[in-house]
């Protein structure tokens, strides 16, 4: 593997996104944080616990997985889209780059990107709730493979999109509902027997699912089905990259 390409395309995508620090950091944290001022701070305080867990801390996980979601696929889809829209992708089309240096590099990127707003979340979701994580290593193994994963499917949505419209039609019109309807605002053993049956064919629901265990110890369903879940997700966007290299990924720019 060309270690130098690699990295060329990494830093080049970190710098461009520390030069966006606002937009790319700060709008989300402030959002995630209204959140949690409403639902957590004010709402929160007049609900009853969740599987023994205050609401307001019992959010933390769905809320941190609504933001990684969000921004794992915009990253990895507008880190592959903006060379294709400004031309300059050919430059990396002429170099002696393998597709999968080119994907290693961007969605690298984007997962460390979407990782380290995972953290500032976290770290400010401590000023309006409080939170215990249990298991912390569960909890970081589940952050990098959403993130990866997800960021993954951006740059699969990056080389799809021929325009600005399809590039934002997928977070939002399908990860954001999907997201908000997974649990990450309730647990889905709250809902009535057939929607709780339908709401096991929500994808988002294992991933926070998950997510939520590793802090606190519950879940709508087991840690295990939550790691396949998430496993397969990540196996699925792969077998497409393939697919897509080996029929002429060129053409796709």
């Amino acid at each position: 593997m060309n270690i130098h390409a690699v990295r060329a395309i990494y830093f080049f995508e970190m710098h461009r996104w520390v030069r966006t620090i606002v937009q790319s950091v700060a709008a989300p944290v402030i959002t995630t944080s209204l959140y949690f001022i409403v639902f957590g701070a004010a709402i929160g305080s007049r609900m009853p616990s969740v599987g023994g867990v205050s609401y307001g801390a019992f959010i933390v996980p769905g809320l941190l997985m609504l933001s990684i979601l969000t921004e794992s696929i915009s990253n990895g889809s507008f880190g592959i889209y903006m060379p294709k829209f400004a031309g300059t992708i050919y430059e990396v089309l002429s170099a002696p780059v393998s597709a999968a240096e080119v994907v290693v590099g961007y969605v690298g990127a984007a997962a460390s990107k979407s990782v380290v707003l995972g953290l500032v979340i976290l770290a400010t979701a401590r000023i309006f709730v409080p939170y215990e994580i249990i298991h912390p290593v569960w909890v970081a193994a589940f952050l990098v493979l959403t993130s990866v994963t997800f960021s993954l499917f951006g740059f699969l949505t990056g080389i799809w999109a021929d325009g600005w419209e399809k590039l934002s039609i997928i977070p939002t019109l399908v990860i954001t509902p999907l997201t908000f309807l997974g649990g990450s605002f309730y647990s889905i053993d709250m809902l009535p027997g057939v929607w709780k049956t339908i709401a096991l064919f929500n994808p988002v629901v294992y991933l926070v699912s998950g997510f939520r265990w590793s802090f606190y110890g519950v879940s709508d369903v087991g840690v295990g089905v939550s790691l396949v879940a998430t496993l397969g997700f990540l196996t699925v966007c792969l077998g497409l990259v393939t697919v897509i290299f080996r029929t002429g990924w060129k053409l796709k720019t």
